[in-house]
């Protein structure tokens, strides 16, 4: 394998044909630095020609972007890709069914790998079968580089830097936005509600290998809902991957003390709300085991589809953290427009010119953003206008 830092490019993009990665691409045009060695990669050429014009005409630089193909079905491609470049960011979803092939081939070369999947059985069956690889070639892999799951683990990050050191520390992630979502996520999210059991085995199993940190303790907290004093809102509970991320990550840094706890909820103004989505979740949830079911579910949305850039500009995202330790209290903020796309694409390009580019801690194997890269990410999202704010203390 050729050493890393002296491959052809910095970053390859694979799944620039499709809806958010397309955003990408266009991130990438608009804010990579001069001279950064970047590609995109996908299965059909003719459709990435056309994904480089369009990138063309923000900047003219991008009529020379080098075109890769690379099918997640083909190991030998995928292997090929991987050795080509430093650092490989994907888009292709659903994760379940097609990033495992695309996780290894990074973890074999070495090549920092980054998604933006919310998928908890995927993130942990990728870790039971490739994170020694990738600790052994260096190689960081990377999941949840979007909206799924950066606000909530670069928030409570932020948030823990506001407390005392050596304190066991309780903090609660509130999310709330009026955004709408894409085919490809709700196709993943569906896929997701379908397997169930394998989740939690995945889960099961991955508790029984996995190392617990000697001396600490770091652990989400499943609460009923309430009504939060704070904020006014009921507070539902979001069986998402973001409290499992937040939590690795704690379990990972010591500055998250001896003792950390975290609540993840949805904030919801009215109460009938919060019960209707609830009730009809879990609708959704048994509908989806019925094979006939789910597929009429899924037809009503394809996946390549997404909101108009219309309504993207009317969506935004807020996440409140109330954090305790040692006596004092914190209220922090991060919020930023539409989350699954807009946001989401600059999240993910973001954390892949901050892992090429950027002075990051030393480590390898499967990790958060918030240890990979929390100090220069974080940085690197304030100034393309996500907001990090202490809101009281």
């Amino acid at each position: 394998m050729p050493a890393a830092d002296s491959r052809e490019l910095d970053i390859v993009l694979l799944g620039a044909t499709g809806f958010t990665g397309g955003l990408t691409a266009e991130y990438l045009a608009q804010h990579a630095p001069p001279g950064l060695r970047w590609g995109i990669a996908g299965r059909n050429e003719v459709k990435l020609a056309k994904v480089r014009e369009k990138l063309a005409s923000i900047d003219s630089a991008c009529k020379e972007l080098p075109l890769l193909v690379a099918d997640s079905g083909d190991p030998a491609s995928l292997d090929a890709l991987a050795t080509r470049t430093r650092v490989l960011a994907t888009t292709v979803g659903p994760y379940q069914q097609h990033g495992d092939p695309i996780v290894a081939a990074c973890a074999r070369a070495g090549t920092d790998y980054l998604d933006i999947t919310g998928e908890p059985e995927f993130v942990d069956r990728t870790w039971l079968a490739h994170h020694e690889t990738a600790v052994a070639s260096g190689a960081r892999l990377v999941h949840a580089c979007g909206f799924d799951s950066v606000p909530h683990d670069l928030g409570a990050r932020y948030t823990v830097h506001q407390l005392p050191e050596g304190e066991p520390i309780t903090l609660r992630g509130v999310v709330r936005s009026n955004a709408a979502f894409s085919g490809g996520t709700f196709h993943s999210a569906i896929g997701a509600f379908a397997r169930g059991r394998q989740m939690q085995q995945a889960a099961r199993d991955r508790r029984a290998a996995e190392p617990r940190p000697e001396g600490r303790r770091s652990r989400g907290v499943v609460q009923r809902p309430h009504r939060d004093r704070d904020l006014g809102v009921w507070l539902v509970p979001l069986p998402t991957l973001d409290p499992f991320v937040v939590a690795r990550s704690g379990a990972a840094l010591e500055r998250y003390g001896p003792d950390f706890r975290y609540s993840h909820y949805a904030g919801v103004k009215k109460l009938p709300y919060a019960v209707g989505g609830a009730l009809g979740a879990m609708a959704l949830m048994g509908a989806v085991q019925v094979p006939p079911l789910r597929r009429a579910v899924l037809s009503r949305i394809e996946p390549g589809q997404g909101p108009s850039p219309q309504r993207r500009a009317k969506s935004w995202f807020s996440v409140d953290f109330f954090g305790e330790a040692g006596g004092a209290q914190v209220h922090t903020r991060v919020s930023g427009g539409d989350p699954g796309y807009t946001e989401t694409s600059k999240m993910l390009a973001e954390a892949a010119l901050s892992l090429a580019l950027d002075d990051n801690p030393e480590t390898a194997g499967q990790v958060t953003t918030a240890v990979a890269m929390g100090e220069n990410l974080t940085r690197r999202l304030a100034e393309s206008g996500m907001t990090f704010e202490v809101v009281s203390r």
